[in-house]
């Protein structure tokens, strides 16, 4: 692949090493304008999920295999791909998501830093896990020599989210944590940004290219339908897959997986409305503060973080008035915003039409009017006893709305926080004379979410490796695992143990020799290579 096919936008279908065009076809739309931009874009059918999952099951021995440091290569190579595109890829995903530059310049840094990352971790070898403990021949009864690993799961299928173009798409966290575990990747192609999607295909096949891998390490399938997404996650080739995006769609992914003569692990980021908890000495120190961060933390990208707050809870009182003043007043100020989809505009303004309909709660505040493609904030209220009455309160609005609950003392919110759904956040703000009363609802938010934050908001995921980007249900459909930092690795692993087998015959992390110069845990004590 040349460096002019990293900047070309064609519309492909990418099976392997192959591009195919065939019809139907479709457009990118400018979500500013409503306007149908760049090329045709091939869409993908069963053949071609066939053919890439057939690809993928063929790759999966020899990639699964490599040594660390030839893996770490290829991910870096194709973070480097992906820098190489240059400013093209930007302006694209700006195009097709109509999110500003600033952001996007970002998420492309993000992007290549945390394939980076997992370079790192590749190399370091901790997620291994190899473990040793060696044959005890005079104990009676003999103990068998018995060494175990993690091994890479095979095949996995990834689906492009809407809300972040790069970061979590075609190389996003997903497909760098699955690529670090060892597993060849058949990517759906969110069919929002196309022309996004195609690019960062073409700069990962130019490192698959450039390292001499298998081929069928990577595919690439745009497309709109749900067909499709349904054909890769029933290939009998995948054996796990990731997924950012709705709760109708990633449940009807797991039912799909559930089926299955071979049922599969389907990793789904959902839903999450990611509760605040103001506690009484915050809200009397600082009212007035809160309610402009909080609004800031709710508008942020039009409110399409998977983090944005969507409901404060609090005990009613002069404090929380002053909280709440604060916020209307910066909420008053807040430019209506272009949302990523005409479709995810629609929900939103659904979602902000019933709660205005319900009897239960109220209106109190409203960003600026916008024109018939933008999306404005609306923060409502309500109190306990209804919000607890109404599960459906509780429920995700996609975008920049939120609710805030008035408890009449502690115990209503003790109860507030109980009903709460899984989340992928949860926030306290405290100073230190609520730390008695934080004590408590520590446990509960812990049994709540995969983050509990303190004194910040939780709208931006720092990819580290003590990062848990997850949650109970319905924040994610699996509990146990997170999409960002180095622990999304374990998705795609799986541990076996070898007893007795020759010592040639062992894999390389598990040999004598320890050829791959990786920790390992020897009759219980780590022990690292000098």
């Amino acid at each position: 692949m040349t460096a002019a096919d990293l900047v070309t936008i064609d519309g492909s279908i990418f099976v392997g090493a192959e591009r195919r065009h065939h019809g139907p076809t479709f457009r990118a739309v400018n979500p500013a304008t409503g306007a149908s931009i760049g090329p045709d874009v091939s869409e993908a059918d069963a053949g071609d999920v066939a053919d890439a999952c057939a690809l993928a099951a063929a790759a999966a021995e020899p990639f699964g295999t490599l040594p660390p440091e030839s893996r770490a290569r290829f991910i870096e190579a194709s973070a480097e791909a992906i820098l190489a595109i240059g400013n093209g890829l930007v302006e694209t995903a700006m195009a097709e998501t109509g999110l500003p530059r600033g952001r996007l310049d970002g998420e492309r840094m993000r992007t290549v830093n945390q394939l980076r990352m997992f370079a790192a971790e590749v190399r370091a070898g901790h997620w291994l896990d190899a473990t040793i403990d060696p044959a005890l021949p005079e104990r009676a009864p003999p103990r068998p020599d018995i060494r175990r690993m993690n091994v890479p799961v095979g095949p996995v299928a990834v689906f492009g989210a809407s809300n972040f173009p790069l970061a979590f798409s075609v190389a996003g966290g997903d497909t760098a944590s699955a690529f670090a575990a060892g597993c060849p990747v058949v990517v759906k192609g969110h069919p929002a940004h196309p022309g996004t999607g195609e690019l960062v295909a073409r700069a990962i096949r130019a490192a698959v290219a450039t390292r001499g891998l298998p081929a069928g390490v990577f595919s690439f399938l745009p497309g709109r339908s749900n067909d499709l997404g349904a054909a890769l996650v029933a290939d009998p080739q995948i054996n796990a897959v990731g997924f950012t995006g709705s709760r109708r769609g990633g449940l009807a992914l797991v039912e799909i997986a559930r089926h299955r003569a071979e049922p599969i692990p389907v990793y789904a980021e959902m839903s999450s409305i990611n509760p605040v908890v103001l506690l009484p000495g915050a809200l009397a120190a600082r009212a007035e503060a809160l309610g402009p961060a909080f609004a800031a933390s709710l508008t942020l990208g039009a409110g399409q973080f998977c983090t944005n707050p969507g409901v404060v809870i609090a005990v009613d009182g002069p404090d929380l008035d002053r909280f709440i003043v604060a916020a209307e007043q910066a909420l008053a100020g807040a430019e209506p915003a272009v949302m990523l989809t005409a479709g995810i505009l629609e929900s939103y303004d659904r979602g902000v039409a019933e709660l205005d309909r319900h009897g239960s709660v109220r209106r109190i505040a409203s960003g600026k009017p916008g024109e018939r493609r933008l999306c404005s904030a609306a923060l409502f209220e309500t109190t306990a006893d209804r919000f607890l009455a109404d599960r459906a309160l509780g429920e995700e609005v996609f975008g920049a709305a939120a609710i805030i609950v008035r408890c009449r003392d502690a115990n209503d919110l003790v109860q507030v926080v109980t009903a709460l759904e899984g989340q992928l956040t949860a926030t306290l703000h405290m100073d230190g004379a609520d730390h008695g009363f934080a004590a408590k609802l520590l446990p509960l938010l812990r049994g709540r979410a995969g983050r509990v934050l303190a004194n910040g908001w939780p709208t931006g995921v720092e990819v580290t490796a003590a990062m848990v980007h997850g949650g109970p249900f319905p924040a994610t459909s699996d509990p146990r695992s997170t999409s960002v930092g180095t622990l999304a690795m374990m998705r795609f692993v799986r541990p076996v143990s070898y007893q007795d087998i020759p010592d040639p015959l062992l894999p390389p992390a598990l040999q004598e020799g320890n050829p791959w110069r990786i920790p390992r845990r020897i009759e219980g004590t780590w022990e690292r290579p000098a």
